[in-house]
């Protein structure tokens, strides 16, 4: 991406987002950039240790992918560039490279991209405990993560962000569905976000798995299941390093549910899955089950990617390590405890990733209501994203979706689709 700072101040002036004038103390140039923006370099110019290891993360990014055309900001300057372009820019075009052939792939490089500038390991932060000892955990750089991701967040809020062009642009990438008639009409979507969290045409689009049965799990969202893990007397996750899902190791269910809950301690000895959705997926959830709401709470983490981000040199694109422990990052999360008649408590816990704006549920969703399986239960706005279901030992959970052919990973399924089965039987866990 080679774009004049007056092409992009000019572009980002015409998507009606206000600019700030800012000086960097690198430069004497006066420059114009987004509001994101100015507060990083306001950060940069007042924490000399946040601008030594900015510089020396680029730096090392350079180091590794020195071409121009995939990696643009190799600058202190570039990346101010870079990241005022990004905060109005669409998902697919923080690279703009004619390498990556559909929106699917040029979201995915993008992000990767995004992060690989801030995720490079840098010996400075080694022994201070973060995962990769990469930039983007170290406060206050971290917090302008979040920062930067609501900005970006709030532009694809805006008619701004949205279209017939890009609708297009997704119709032709088969990856996103829109060519299988299951969703609303596309007149509907006046933004990028109301695309991204898009409305069935109607519930049959979805049909949900044995309504009546309630030993029936029904997948909560269009996703791939991860699997299926135990929960020891202690409430912690039986397996020896842990289960990666986000940018955190999870072992507790006590610290995944949260102390602020009175049903912390209400999973010991139970069972803990989740699935992954990706950012073509449908991004709306629905309950797994019926019963009664207990609690509802939002819980607000970190925005790192968590991500082992790197340069593929053979095949010329950024890539992540999906076997690496905390290769996503937890953030904002939502936890819902759902009281079922004949399973006992079950915790559902939709979990946002880097770019998603908001882990939201909808507004019937209060405790004391009655729901029953495939209401809806809330929405991701942009991003891929994660969601987990614990159980209490009582319930007897096994996951029941396919697995692909040679038995190393389980199938994509879609929304209500049968995901698990609750009671007895020769349960295998995973």
């Amino acid at each position: 991406m080679k774009k004049s700072i007056v092409i992009i101040y000019l572009m980002i002036l015409s998507a009606g987002v206000g600019l700030i004038s800012c000086t960097s103390g690198d430069s004497a140039q006066k420059v114009e950039y987004g509001k994101a923006t100015e507060e990083l370099i306001q950060i940069v110019d007042n924490n000399p240790e946040i601008k030594s290891l900015l510089i020396a993360s680029l730096k090392k990014a350079k180091s590794i992918n020195p071409d121009k055309n995939t990696n643009p900001a190799q600058s202190l300057e570039e990346y101010y560039e870079f990241v005022s372009w990004a905060e109005t820019s669409m998902p697919w075009n923080l690279l703009q490279s004619n390498d990556y052939p559909t929106m699917y792939d040029n979201i995915i490089q993008s992000l990767c991209y995004f992060y690989f500038l801030n995720d490079q390991p840098l010996p400075q932060l080694e022994d201070r405990g973060y995962f990769n000892n990469s930039l983007q955990y170290v406060e206050p750089y971290s917090s302008w993560l979040t920062t930067f991701n609501k900005t970006w967040g709030t532009y694809l809020d805006t008619e701004a962000s949205w279209k017939d062009e890009y609708y297009q642009m997704a119709l032709k990438d088969k990856k996103f569905g829109l060519d299988q008639g299951w969703y609303e009409d596309p007149s509907e979507w006046k933004t990028f976000n109301e695309f991204f969290a898009r409305y069935l045409k109607s519930p049959d689009q979805r049909p949900i798995a044995s309504p009546e049965d309630h030993s029936v799990v029904a997948s909560p969202a269009d996703s791939e299941p991860q699997g299926v893990w135990q929960i020891d007397e202690n409430s912690m996750i039986i397996s020896d390093n842990g289960v990666p899902v986000k940018s955190m190791t999870l072992q507790s269910i006590e610290k995944l549910i949260g102390e602020e809950s009175e049903y912390e301690q209400e999973f010991a000895n139970g069972t803990f899955t989740h699935s992954f959705l990706n950012v073509n997926d449908y991004h709306r959830y629905h309950f797994p089950l019926g019963g009664i709401i207990r609690e509802v709470r939002i819980i607000d983490e970190i925005e790192a990617v968590g991500a082992i981000v790197f340069w593929d040199e053979e095949n010329k694109r950024y890539a992540f390590d999906p076997s690496r422990i905390g290769w996503q990052s937890v953030e904002t999360r939502g936890c819902v405890i759902l009281e079922t008649e004949r399973y006992g408590l079950v915790a559902i816990l939709p979990i946002g990733m880097a770019q998603v704006n908001s882990v939201n549920f909808e507004k019937s969703v209060q405790p004391g209501k009655e729901v029953k399986k495939g209401d809806m239960l809330g929405y991701f706005l942009f991003g891929g994203s994660d969601f987990i279901m614990v159980f209490q030992e009582e319930a007897g959970f096994k996951l029941t979706a396919p697995k692909t052919e040679d038995a190393k990973y389980y199938q994509h399924v879609l929304m209500g689709e049968e995901y698990g089965r609750l009671g007895g039987g020769d349960l295998s866990f995973k």
